[in-house]
């Protein structure tokens, strides 16, 4: 008998994938028929499965295009042996999800300001995994550009962002939504909280890609459950995260284990932004951290890690590690998980932090 870990063998990409899309879609019902949007262009359900069948369809279109274009992912060598078996799959395949994602809710918004303003966030992150993406292509390392440079584009661009919602927005944004009816008001200061918002949840996604399927059914869920908060008072950013979500689990189509292609910086950091800026413009950044907790935990859990490490670093210049390994996805990994036990079980606390934040908004 072989020693496998528990519920392996029962667990696989696909349904991973069959679950997640059908649950979404029940969801998604379920909140339409809630709020009678049932079969209208302003709910959750029709932007999603148009951006998912449009996903799926752009993945098949160009899956080969990128594969042609050999842009194979880098393995760092530090990371979990298994890992290395996934060498030269197909990385940046943002260019196709995420486009998707933000033209559908475009469309469906009528050029809504508030869409097009989020979505060209999102596009703008987008470009900066882009840079980052083509660099670790170009010189065939897991190197991308600098650390510093990659900072300094998002926080360029969360600046921008922060300064046309300044002048456009009404001025009961800067009052933070709490539960129980309370509200934080923060004034000129609510802004350099959102620009730094901006840049840590698009560094958290960031730092959650690391599995096959994990950020895109992790972000779809995220993504979904923040459209459901904002519905009743920004239908168009509903949309907008409606479409977004739909997009993620067209991709999941190709990423689900075992992944044919993967999202790169390309997607994650676009994905982060998008989530933020719904979160920012929606007046929902408390109900942003609660469903996107599980992003956060992963930052984290990096954050530690490197804090013990240097805590604990002796004469030899070497420290002990707090966690097997960072982010938190490959400390479980390391501890017997499978990465499908890791995928399925995030899928379901990503789920969890909705439900909490949908019952208590």
């Amino acid at each position: 008998m072989t020693n496998r870990p528990l519920g392996t063998s029962v667990l696989s990409g696909k349904m991973l994938l069959v679950v997640m899309t059908v649950g979404a879609l029940l969801t998604s019902l379920f909140l339409d028929d809630g709020a009678n949007r049932l079969g209208q262009v302003s709910s959750l359900t029709v932007p999603l499965v148009i951006a998912w069948g449009a996903a799926t369809i752009a993945g098949f279109g160009l899956l080969p295009i990128l594969r042609a274009w050999k842009t194979g992912q880098f393995i760092r060598e530090e990371g979990p042996q298994a890992h290395f078996k996934k060498a030269g799959t197909p990385t940046m395949g943002g260019i196709f999800f995420v486009p998707v994602g933000v033209f559908v809710a475009v469309l469906l918004t009528g050029l809504s300001p508030t869409a097009v303003a989020v979505g060209l966030l999102t596009l703008a992150y987008g470009f900066v995994g882009w840079l980052d993406d083509w660099q670790v292509l170009r010189r065939k390392s897991n190197k991308g550009i600098s650390p510093r440079m990659k900072l300094a584009l998002l926080i360029g661009f969360a600046t921008v962002f922060c300064l046309w919602a300044m002048v456009t927005q009404p001025g009961e944004l800067t009052r933070i939504a709490l539960p129980l009816g309370f509200t934080l008001p923060l004034g000129i200061l609510f802004w350099p909280l959102a620009g730094f918002v901006l840049v840590a949840e698009s560094n958290a996604t960031n730092l959650t890609d690391g599995l096959d399927g994990l950020l895109a059914g992790t972000a779809a869920i995220a993504l979904l459950g923040l459209g459901a908060l904002v519905a009743p008072t920004h239908p168009d950013l509903m949309i907008f995260c409606a479409a977004m979500s739909g997009a993620c689990l067209g991709f999941l189509v190709h990423n689900h284990n075992p992944a044919k292609v993967f999202m790169g910086d390309t997607g994650s950091l676009a994905v982060g932004g998008a989530l933020a800026a719904v979160g920012i413009l929606s007046g929902n950044l408390f109900g942003l951290l609660i469903v996107t907790l599980l992003f956060f935990a992963e930052t984290l859990s990096v954050i530690i890690q490197v804090s013990y490490y240097k805590a604990t670093k002796g004469p030899d210049g070497k420290g002990k590690r707090f966690f097997r390994m960072a982010p938190l996805h490959h400390h479980f990994e390391l501890s017997g998980w499978s990465e499908l036990q890791v995928v399925g079980v995030f899928y379901a606390v990503t789920a969890g932090l909705v439900a909490i934040a949908l019952l208590t908004a």
